[in-house]
């Protein structure tokens, strides 16, 4: 008798742990790599980095079957530097991604840290999402496609695919007492594929964005004299205009693969409206309002050589309008791209990117050349060349 307890007791445990692994899915993506930089504020540059092509990470990712077609979901992903353990996004220990919610047949919806309607519909479709790597993103990121900004305290719809179609939605809560408009975010967006052919639309707006949106990656901004710093970083492109009271991107994208070759094409508008909100970021020397607008184009081709072997081209024009009179900049940027698949899971690739600005940057300064997320130029050229791997598990 005591036999058959402890043997039932074991059936009921390995059971339950099968079933535990079944439901929860350990994730991650590692990408290391050597770039060499031509000019980083006016030195030559070579050094290792982590989480070029794609961020490098690790997640948990877990579902549970409720009945009648009803489902919990949950994700918990981390971001991290290879070469010295750091967390990412701030420091945050989830900063990829976090949340929970319940999926169903008429959509899904999760609350927590995700994924604007931007990324979602458009991010596909720019080469930075693709082959080329943050390096390869438009200018700062500007109209976030590459998702270098996340969405936190965000209430989040996602429809189920109906004929080729999907849309969705983000709401993010400001949670400042009184206000309900401060820190406010909300995003719309939607998506098309039929067959060879893929498009995608999107909307994006963000209140006091230097405090919501560019400092969603860790703590809120630093206050020096009363007065709040600045997240947006250190690239001339975007950081003079940390005192816009609203951030807002319309953009749209499309691709179509034609045998072993995909040609796709995107284009966004970004506005920082309302400049020289001295409650969102720190206004220039000498004040700065109004309003700056970037428009972005990018068309970019992949060819599919063999099924071991990708590469790639892309080109991006970005025309900022300035602000108070200035004549605002302009970026050219090419990318080329090659990628070696040694398995399903791990790859070895080459990007380079080239950029050459003009006009009047952000801060006031004659345009330097500033491929996004690196040391900006001291001149209007940079170019960069990234060695890699990427495993995936």
């Amino acid at each position: 008798m005591r036999k058959s307890l402890l043997a039932l007791s074991l059936i009921g445990v390995t059971s339950g742990a099968a079933y535990a692994q079944s439901s929860v899915k350990l994730y991650g993506i590692i990408d290391e790599g050597i770039n060499y930089l031509s000019n980083a504020d006016g030195k030559r540059l070579y050094n290792l980095s982590s989480g070029v092509l794609s961020g490098s990470r690790w997640g948990l990712r877990g579902n549970e079957d409720l009945g009648g077609g009803l489902g919990a979901i949950f994700v918990l992903e981390n971001g991290f530097d290879l070469n010295t353990g750091k967390l990412g996004q701030g420091g945050l220990e989830f900063g990829r991604q976090a949340y929970a919610g319940l999926s169903s047949n008429f959509g899904t919806i999760t609350l927590g840290r995700q994924y604007d309607s931007v990324v979602d519909y458009l991010g596909q479709f720019e080469v930075g999402d693709q082959w080329g790597g943050y390096i390869a993103a438009h200018p700062s990121d500007n109209d976030n496609f590459n998702n270098t900004n996340r969405t936190n305290n965000a209430v989040k719809y996602t429809s189920p695919k109906l004929a080729g179609f999907t849309f969705g939605g983000v709401y993010s809560l400001g949670g400042v007492a009184g206000n309900i408009s401060r820190n406010q975010i909300w995003s719309l967006g939607a998506g098309y594929t039929n067959g060879p052919f893929a498009a995608g639309i999107g909307y994006l707006n963000v209140r006091n964005p230097n405090t919501s949106f560019y400092g969603a990656g860790g703590t809120a901004a630093p206050t020096v004299a009363g007065v709040p710093g600045s997240n947006f970083g250190a690239s001339p492109v975007i950081s003079g205009f940390a005192s816009a009271h609203t951030y807002q991107v319309v953009g749209t994208g499309a691709s179509y693969t034609f045998g072993a070759a995909t040609f796709g094409a995107t284009y966004s508008n970004t506005q920082y409206k309302g400049l020289g909100d001295i409650t969102s970021g720190p206004v220039p020397l000498g004040g700065i309002h109004g309003s700056a607008t970037f428009n972005n184009v990018e068309v970019n081709f992949k060819y599919q050589i063999t099924p071991a072997l990708l590469a790639g081209a892309a080109y991006v024009y970005t025309k900022d309008s300035g602000a108070d009179g200035h004549d605002g900049a302009r970026y050219n940027q090419g990318a080329l791209g090659v990628d070696y698949f040694l398995s399903k899971r791990t790859e070895l690739y080459v990007v380079g990117v080239y950029q050459a600005a003009s006009g009047t940057d952000s801060t006031g300064e004659k345009a330097a050349a500033s491929i996004n997320q690196l040391t900006p130029s001291d001149s209007d050229r940079q170019a960069v060349v990234r060695i890699g791997i990427r495993h995936k598990f």
